[in-house]
């Protein structure tokens, strides 16, 4: 039991490695989009600019929302899951 544990518990840090890196990486990926998008409504105020800031701001924030965003928290529960499965299985067969 100590060894399921144990095997659990490295898998979440992993899993939450994994989590933070992929967040990351999405969000900036849909800031990018949401920046592209403001130099092209805007071409005569393309490039830094505070109401670029804020309009990117203000979209990002019902981000967290998004099928996309929360299709990333499937990687802290699948392998989980799976391998919980793949034990109970194998145990109990």
């Amino acid at each position: 039991m100590i060894a399921f544990l144990r095997l659990i518990g490295m898998v979440l840090i992993v899993e939450l490695i994994f989590y933070a890196l992929l967040s990351i990486y999405i969000r900036s990926l849909r800031r990018e989009e949401l920046e592209k998008e403001w130099d092209r409504r805007h071409p005569e105020r393309a490039g830094q600019s505070p109401e670029r800031g804020e309009f990117v701001r203000r979209s990002m924030v019902g981000f967290n929302k998004t099928l996309q965003a929360r299709l990333v928290a499937l990687v802290l529960f699948l392998p989980v899951v799976a391998i919980i499965v793949i034990i109970v299985i194998v145990n109990y067969n």
